[in-house]
């Protein structure tokens, strides 16, 4: 009876060992990944040509898939990886990895997958591929082959009764030389379907829409986030710099009031006009003060 207990003791130390050598070995392994994919996000940025660019960015892609292939990648944060923007769905449901490539003429291209939790089960990726060159309709409801991009910063999960939970993603979504554009994407899972895009919103101007699709001056930044306090998604509201010029978002910028979007019955109801007492917020994008004769403009 000594001997087998043992035995079993034995066995079950050897099996903890094993076990806790491989949980070492994984984010090892997971950090040899990360300081490859460093180097080559670097060498992609500071590429000459558009070539190079796109042929170093294949790689970074390539490997990527690699290092998320290891068992439990899901928990590796890849914090020091400054390129890619890794943001966790707060129920930990899933994850988005986004990045950009700026071309040479001032135009970007966007990457990213959506990495979903299995816990030690299979890898689960949805390629993300950057269709909006070919969006006659931004409008449009879309799946993860046909992408809206945007590099993602903040992920909102909505759920009302009986029905499907989805996803508010907030995005940054560099655009030309004259303008930047930022987006409140909706997320959406039903089985093994990806949906971007939904009729959430509701607001005068909003109906029909299934997302929502800022514009702005290059030359100016837009605050697009949460706000706790508040318990909404929160945002500056964009105005004309001229009063003469309507329609034309390269003179657009914040004029100094903001509006926001409330989550009721499962939707985004807009808000206008709101009071705010706005903290410091990286995702602020070093917010310029708003021109004292922007003419405000309430069109989305």
């Amino acid at each position: 009876m000594i001997m087998k207990n043992l035995k079993l003791l034995s066995l079950l130390f050897t099996g903890l060992l094993s076990f806790n050598v491989q949980a070492q070995q994984a984010p090892n392994k997971l950090n040899v990944f990360q300081d490859s994919l460093i180097k080559i996000s670097t060498a992609t940025v500071n590429a000459l040509s558009d070539n190079e660019k796109l042929e170093s960015n294949g790689r970074f892609v390539k490997l990527l898939v690699e290092a998320l292939k290891t068992p439990n990648s899901f928990a590796y944060p890849f914090d020091s990886l400054k390129t890619v923007s890794v943001i966790k769905s707060p129920d930990q449901a899933f994850r988005t990895l986004t990045w950009y490539v700026q071309l040479e003429n001032g135009s970007y291209r966007y990457y990213g997958t959506i990495q979903m939790n299995t816990k030690n089960g299979p890898l689960k990726l949805y390629p993300l591929i950057d269709q909006t060159e070919n969006m006659n309709d931004p409008n449009v409801v879309t799946n993860n082959q046909k992408w809206f991009g945007a590099r993602y910063y903040e992920i909102i999960p909505v759920t009302s009764g009986n029905r499907l939970p989805y996803y508010v993603l907030l995005g940054w979504k560099g655009n030309t030389q004259a303008t930047t554009k930022k987006v409140i994407e909706i997320l959406s899972f039903d089985k093994d379907n990806v949906t971007f895009g939904a009729p959430v919103f509701d607001g005068k101007e909003l109906k029909g829409k299934n997302r929502v699709i800022f514009e702005y001056a290059k030359s100016n930044a837009m605050m697009l986030k949460t706000d706790l306090k508040a318990g909404m998604i929160v945002f500056d509201h964009l105005g004309s710099f001229d009063p003469e010029i309507k329609g034309k978002p390269e003179f657009y910028g914040s004029d100094g009031t903001f509006d926001g979007f409330k989550i009721i019955g499962g939707k985004l109801k807009l808000q206008e006009e709101l009071t705010l007492n706005n903290e410091a917020n990286s995702n602020d994008e070093l917010y310029a003060d708003p021109k004292k004769n922007i003419k405000p403009i309430r069109k989305f």
